[in-house]
């Protein structure tokens, strides 16, 4: 089945169990790069990229020896990896386990290469309290959950990698596209000026597996600074403007999956807010 038919296979409504234990789960591969990587200043060298052949978040390359390492977590399979040179060196499979199983494995890993382990890192911000519940993985209670969580991530990957391309002309222009372990969203920020952060305008671009604001994934279309909320310009189909806690163009699971043509459509509906959002500053 591909990922685009797993999509429905669960009502967005129903992965909150499955992302809470992903989100819980892929904390191992940025605390493997954190432990072993310089710092960045916007702290880029935690964030995550998506592994299409394993279904995967892993980690930012960490140089070993010649060579170079990945950490990762195979959503739909609850598993922790390590990828040498391009190679599968070892799985581990978090069923059944605890924390404290996943890192006495994942610190035996990252000795064998040389490597600091990843249990010395105390991340530099809170979890949501129910991932951080989980004391014991059990991922055979939300299996489909977890094959319609990766298959989102991946529906996000092809959308937001090939919006990306589209507007690399733009200067400074989007950042990769990387997920942020934080939050657990899936997003490139699209600078449109010079300047600091805080001031200069852009466009965040990205998806959320579900948060506060929406119990299910959704993706978003971001301006910044944020878009006065009585004179938004309209939206094309399958979204809408969110406008309590921030402004953006929201576009959520349940919207995507009444579409008939769903990655052109998305795809389309990306392109059509980020342009009224620049046109909106001017940019």
């Amino acid at each position: 089945m591909s990922d685009q038919e797993n999509l429905g296979r669960v009502a967005p409504g129903k992965l909150a169990g499955a992302r809470d234990l992903a989100h819980k789960a892929v904390q191992w591969a940025t605390k493997a790069a954190r432990a072993n990587l310089e710092a960045a200043p916007d702290d880029s060298h935690s964030n995550l990229g998506w592994d299409p052949k394993h279904g995967a978040f892993r980690s930012q390359p960490i140089p070993n020896d010649g060579g170079t390492c990945f950490i990762g977590f195979a959503i739909a399979d609850c598993e922790l990896f390590v990828v040498r040179d391009g190679q599968d060196m070892a799985q581990y499979k978090l069923a059944g386990k605890t924390d404290a199983d996943a890192g006495a494995w994942l610190d035996g890993q990252l000795t064998e290469l040389g490597l600091k382990p990843a249990t010395s890192v105390a991340l530099p911000y809170e979890m949501p309290a129910s991932a951080e519940q989980i004391g014991t993985y059990a991922p055979d209670a939300v299996a489909e959950e977890l094959k319609v969580l990766a298959a989102w991530y991946s529906l996000a990957d092809t959308a937001l990698t090939a919006f990306a391309k589209e507007n690399d002309y733009l200067h400074p222009g989007p950042s990769p596209v990387r997920c942020w372990p934080h939050h657990f969203d899936y997003a490139t920020y699209v600078s449109l000026e010079e300047g600091d952060f805080e001031t200069a305008r852009g466009v965040g671009v990205g998806m959320s597996p579900g948060d506060e604001s929406y119990a299910e994934p959704y993706f978003y279309i971001n301006p910044w600074p944020h878009l006065d909320k009585a004179s938004l310009p309209q939206l094309p189909a399958p979204g809408h403007w969110h406008t309590e806690g921030f402004v953006g163009a929201i576009a959520t699971a349940s919207e995507i999956l009444s579409l008939s043509g769903i990655p052109g459509e998305l795809s389309a509906f990306i392109d059509a807010a980020f342009a009224a959002g620049r046109e909106s500053h001017g940019a």
